[in-house]
């Protein structure tokens, strides 16, 4: 079957991300001025933590989510801004610029600094916080004067392949301005703490209700996964370096009775890298909205993820949510997967092939195990992007509090 590339795949999400789930209006007292978020993700790549945040930050006031600028092959075109709307109401904003600006970070950012400060300008934005999810956009947000400013660090990009040199440099500069630190996860608090005297975990969280639906009989089989035999053992997220592809095509090979189905991206690695057995189906890209279709026709679900310096902080959003959908569960050692969900026995891990088939083996019988079930169901009772948002809000709410107080406190 056909590979998606990273071109394809954010035609398919644009249209069809949810919208986030209503806070309880009644729990929480929202006072915050206007939120700008400079990313290094498409909004309309895959529906993942920015997106679950910032769109519930958009039910109470505005949210601009500032991309990475896009060049034009026309050296001619001015610079100027493009406005999206998106998910209850966040504004997409992309600064365009000619070609001969790639190569000239200087000048480039000279020119996005410009556009920005005139939508700043044109739209009221005087008093506002900045959201920054990359160190990069530090060479922009430097020129502005944010009353807040929140680094939500979700990985460590520096490990990442094709990082920027100087990524690490400019993190630096960010800890230096940043007010509060939120991390993706439990490992990358413990690095962060120790750069940031006011961090706080906030590990990957859950839409219940959304990933539930897999629990319905009734949900249609998508049509490309159809014609699949069981067992189906699948894997969804973005396929890339941090994706174990020497683990995949051995399971696949020892087990030739068990299909896996492959559900996302291929980026930033040769797809023709990726095993080809025939018991291995690459379905594509899939939006948001389509998950919870194919996770119910699968058997177990996995998270494939390779023991390199790429995953060694990450906190797989994909683990509550396989969980919510009923799925048993294997996942290879990752540090933020063994705890918790591996500590309660939610989560079955193994590393090596002959490991990990021994616990799919084990994961189809779980499946039938009423007590697993209600195990899993009462710790993700615990958590939810709602919860999570809402103990963001407060924390930016009293530091926000405190800086406003300060120059009475010194004067």
């Amino acid at each position: 079957m056909p590979l998606s590339t990273p071109a394809e795949a954010p035609t398919r999400a644009a249209a069809t991300a949810p919208a986030a789930g209503l806070a309880d209006a009644n729990s929480l007292t929202y006072s915050l001025p206007d939120l700008v978020c400079f990313a290094h993700l498409h909004w309309d790549f895959v529906w993942q933590r920015p997106q679950h945040l910032l769109s519930r930050f958009a039910q109470h006031g505005r949210v601009f989510y500032v991309e990475d600028a896009f060049y034009h092959a026309d050296d001619l075109i001015e610079p100027h801004m493009e406005v999206k709307e998106r998910q209850n109401g966040v504004k997409v904003l992309v600064v365009h610029l000619p070609q001969h600006l790639r190569h000239d970070e200087a000048a480039s950012d000279e020119a996005q600094v410009a556009v920005l400060k005139e939508f700043f300008a044109d739209n009221s934005l005087d008093t506002y916080i900045f959201w920054i999810y990359t160190p990069m956009a530090m060479s922009r947000a430097r020129e502005f004067q944010p009353v807040l400013t929140v680094y939500d660090c979700m990985d460590e990009l520096a490990q990442f392949k094709f990082a920027p040199p100087t990524l690490r440099e400019r993190e630096q500069e960010l800890f230096q301005q940043a007010d509060l630190v939120f991390t993706g996860g439990q490992r990358l608090y413990e690095a962060k703490r120790e750069q940031h005297n006011d961090a706080h975990a906030f590990p990957s969280s859950i839409d219940k209700d959304h990933f539930g639906q897999a629990r319905d009989p009734k949900l249609a089989e998508p049509a490309d996964q159809a014609g699949i035999p069981h067992p189906r053992v699948g894997f969804f997220g973005v396929v890339d370096e941090r994706l174990d592809i020497e683990l995949l095509g051995q399971l696949a090979t020892n087990h030739p009775q068990w299909q896996f189905v492959i559900i996302g991206p291929v980026v930033k690695i040769d797809p023709a890298s990726l095993p080809h057995n025939e018991n291995i189906h690459y379905l594509g890209g899939k939006n948001y909205q389509e998950l919870p279709a194919y996770l119910r026709g699968w058997d177990v679900a996995t998270l494939l993820f390779a023991r390199n310096e790429s995953t060694e902080f990450i906190s797989p959003t994909k683990t509550p949510e396989y969980l919510a959908a009923g799925r048993p569960v294997v996942s290879t050692s990752i540090r933020d997967v063994v705890r918790p969900y591996g500590d309660l026995n939610l989560v079955q891990i193994a590393d090596d092939p002959k490991d990990f088939g021994q616990a799919i083996a084990r994961a189809l019988e779980q499946g039938k195990d009423a007590e697993w079930r209600t195990r899993t169901d009462d710790y993700l009772a615990t958590i939810s992007w709602d919860l999570t948002w809402q103990r963001m809000v407060t924390l930016m709410q009293e530091r926000l509090a405190a800086k406003q107080l300060a120059p009475s406190n010194t004067a």
